[in-house]
This record gives structure tokens, sequence and C-alpha cells, in this order.
């Protein structure tokens, strides 16, 4: 099989596995955007994605397609995505939910990355470090287990006011969800404030995936068997994942 066959299927594969229905979380504002190769709802009030769901695997966590910046508006958001203008000078970075390394096999898969759908205001030591050395640990699950699927979002609990036009709100913290499907099963999850990080023991900030639904108001994993979304949302295990 040539190369460029190999990538095609890969690629295919990929986007069928995003795109799994059944694991994507409840959207509590009815605004489901479907990108090739990641989904988001979108709080219009809030001017960004309330949750990012995407696969990621071995394979699509060393990609070499390189970054690109091109930051613009999402057409597919009905109600009109934020806009540059709206982060210009704000002091706050363009925060990807999904990061772009992790969809740095495909130049599609990287150019989504950068609607400002996907984009949250973080500050800036925030965004660079700790939110970044969370980021890299998962992409490092992803090649440990072959594939993950990861949800993550703002928390808009002591928000820090609004930025642009279009008053996107600043969260208060972030959180992330992690989901490993194959062997042992397992689920992890995070809450970090958006904030410079004093104690940068990213395991410091893992939390049940319970913890989250109750801060956020949304049910992860809703269509997994009853017993299975219990046993594993209600509590975590840190010896399962290699910090």
């Amino acid at each position: 099989m040539n190369k460029l066959v190999t990538l095609f299927i890969f690629g295919f594969t990929v986007n069928l596995m995003a795109q799994k229905p059944d694991l994507l979380p409840i959207s509590t504002t009815g605004e489901i955007v479907k990108h090739k190769y990641y989904t988001l709802s979108y709080s219009e009030k809030n001017e960004q994605a309330e949750w990012v769901f995407y696969l990621l695997t071995k394979a699509n966590s060393i990609g070499a397609v390189e970054r690109g910046n091109n930051f613009r508006p999402d057409p597919s958001v009905p109600t009109g995505s934020a806009s540059l203008l709206d982060y210009r000078n704000s002091g706050y970075d363009k925060g990807h939910l999904c990061p772009a390394a992790d969809m740095s096999f495909n130049a599609q898969a990287m150019s989504e990355t950068f609607y400002l759908s996907n984009m949250s205001p973080q500050v800036p030591s925030f965004n660079r470090g700790i939110w970044k050395s969370l980021e890299e640990l998962v992409r490092s699950w992803a090649i440990q287990e072959d594939s993950i699927y990861i949800i993550t979002g703002p928390i808009f609990t002591k928000n820090k006011g609004t930025i642009g036009p279009d008053k996107v709100t600043v969260p208060g913290y972030y959180y992330k969800v992690i989901y490993d499907p194959t062997g042992v099963k397992k689920i992890i999850a995070f809450i970090l404030p958006n904030e410079k990080a004093t104690n940068k023991q990213l395991s410091n900030y893992s939390v049940s995936v319970d913890s989250v639904e109750k801060v956020t108001k949304i049910d992860f994993f809703y269509n997994l068997p009853d017993d299975l979304e219990s046993r594993l949302e209600k509590g975590f295990d840190l010896k399962l994942w290699k910090f």
C-alpha cells in the first residue's frame, strides 16, 4: 500500500472515530458544531465553546504539520463566533481548547484548531505554562495507551470579566476530562484556575469526573453503560496514569 493511500485511510478512520456520537457530552446550549476532526458545543452567551470533544491517538500525536496561526472566526457557528477584534490588546492569549499540536497529523486538522470557537481567553502565563504542560502530558498518554478521548473547556465560575465588542467571557477555571477505552477502562479529570500556577504538580489538580459535572452542569459519557459510567466518574486512580 503506498504512503498516500495509507494517509488517506488513517485520516478517514480518525475522522469516523472522532465523531463517535455516543461518546459526546450533553450540550447545555443546544448549539453543537461538528468539524471534521473535533466537535464542540458553542455557548453564544460566553462566545466560546463550553466543551470540545476529540479523539487523540498514538499515530496523530506525532504529526509533523507546522503550526499555521491562522486564527479566524468559525463560519460553522450559526450565531456567530468571537472575532479577532475581541482578543486584540486584551492582555489575554487566544488559548486553544483542542491544541494545535494534537492535530498536527493533517493540514486540515491543524487549520481547524484555529477557529475562534476553539479559543478561550487565557492568562498568558497559564496558557504557556501549566496548561501547555497538561496538553503535553495528555499527548504522552495517547502514545502510551494508543487511543484516548478528550473533552475540554472553560468553567464559568469566578470569571475575570469580558473582553472585546462581543463580550467574550474570561473564565475563572478550565477542565479536561480524559477517557481511556483501551485495556482497563479508566477516566481522569483536571480543574485548573486561569492564572499562573504556583503549584506545578499536575497530579494535584486531578479530580473526579463527577466533580467536573457538578461545576459545569455538563453530563459526560452519559451513553456508557450505567454501571461503567458510575464506577469511572465517581473517582480516579492516579496509579493508573503515568505522570
